[in-house]
């Protein structure tokens, strides 16, 4: 059995223990301590990485009564060794936990919605309630959490005795046998959890919640904390710098430049499409009356290719055969060109298909390859 001296003080992160049991497995060798500070993965939370005895610790779980730590090496049954945990790692991990107590808590108090999923990720931490919560009291919930970080709040973790529990108010999706771990931050939240926290409030320093989208019955919020919430706010402002300098707006006006410059790439587009359309024309009479047509034109998109080769095909009076860059479109008014678009596919690699009178894919071939071919058939 292992002493969990995680739970005795969340913030030590340096120990010393006996060695109790050494086992190799092919993932590297599980050592068992009379008593960790290592948390083990569960409830939602990462486990602790760092070293024991100057071997890296890979992973922590627990089996039965024993903390299982998975090290990179083998310590020796009886020996006494340090601990050193990955601090930042493990107050980043608390912060997370926290925070999601205090979000969670006012969800449910407010909405009476249940968080039914937990996942602490490198970027950011994603809650799923089991009910919906209007997009516009995102910014309410996020103050009251920010209220309650800022009051800095003891956080009390408590196990009550079998005759206290059917008596404890605490926030659960199922009833739980005992022993129950309660985690309360007073006046915000109390829930059955096993993971470690913060002492106080004051310490996950800010919640900032991103997105609330709809997810399965019921909603998941996306939202960082602490550190995490730090870091992915200096790359959001970071981003929104550089796209200040881009438009040269001041730095809480990129939102409104950003909509200008986009009404005026609309109205070029607008513009450039009905010129393009012009120059189409143009190119399309050129070719009136002259039957079948190979035509290349660079630089065209999927749909501006489709539009030229029709034009050439409603006046041409055969087939049209439109190539730009490693795209074709064959285009026959009043015939068939699928064994045409077969007979690409055969001698050049093509890849496409459409109806009998159409046909748009890609090539594989080169202009020389191509004309080469329609010079065999045309």
């Amino acid at each position: 059995m292992t002493r969990k001296l995680y739970y005795e003080d969340s913030h030590m992160a340096r120990f010393c223990a006996p060695v109790t049991g050494c086992v190799e497995t092919k993932k590297g060798w599980e050592i068992t301590l009379s008593a960790t500070a290592f948390y083990p993965e569960g409830g939602g939370q990462a486990c602790d990485l760092g070293t024991l005895g100057g071997l890296r610790v890979l992973d922590v779980q627990e089996r039965g009564e024993d903390v299982i730590h998975l090290c990179d090496g083998p310590l020796t049954p009886g020996e006494t060794v340090e601990g050193a945990i990955d601090w930042d790692r493990r107050f980043r991990l608390m912060q997370s936990h926290a925070g999601e107590h205090i979000v969670s808590g006012i969800v449910c108090r407010r909405f009476g919605w249940h968080n039914v999923g937990f996942h602490m990720g490198a970027d950011c931490i994603t809650i799923d309630f089991d009910g919906p919560i209007p997009a516009d009291a995102l910014p309410e919930i996020e103050a009251e959490a920010n209220r309650a970080v800022w009051a800095n709040l003891p956080i009390h973790c408590t196990v009550p005795s079998p005759e206290e529990l059917p008596n404890t108010v605490y926030r659960t999706k199922r009833p739980l046998p005992w022993p129950v771990r309660i985690v309360e931050i007073p006046g915000v939240d109390s829930c059955a959890c096993c993971g470690v926290h913060v002492k106080q409030t004051g310490e996950i320093g800010l919640i900032k919640l991103f997105s609330c989208v709809k997810f399965h019955q019921g909603v998941r919020i996306e939202m960082a904390c602490g550190s995490q919430a730090l870091e992915l706010l200096n790359g959001v402002y970071d981003q929104n710098r550089q796209v200040s300098q881009a438009f040269s707006a001041k730095i809480l006006e990129t939102g409104a430049a950003a909509r200008k410059m986009n009404d005026r790439l609309a109205a070029a587009e607008f513009r450039a499409t009905a010129l393009e359309r012009r120059i189409f024309d143009t190119i399309a009479q050129s070719y009136a009356g002259r039957g079948n047509v190979l035509h290349f034109e660079e630089g065209l998109t999927p749909n501006a290719l489709r539009e030229l080769a029709d034009r050439i095909g409603s006046v041409c009076g055969g087939t049209a055969a439109v190539f730009s860059g490693t795209s074709v479109c064959l285009v026959n008014k009043s015939g068939d060109v699928k064994a045409l678009g077969d007979a690409l596919k055969r001698e050049l690699n093509a890849r496409g298909g459409g109806k009998p009178g159409y046909f748009q894919g890609s090539i594989q071939g080169e202009i020389p390859q191509i004309r080469a071919f329609f010079d065999t058939i045309w």
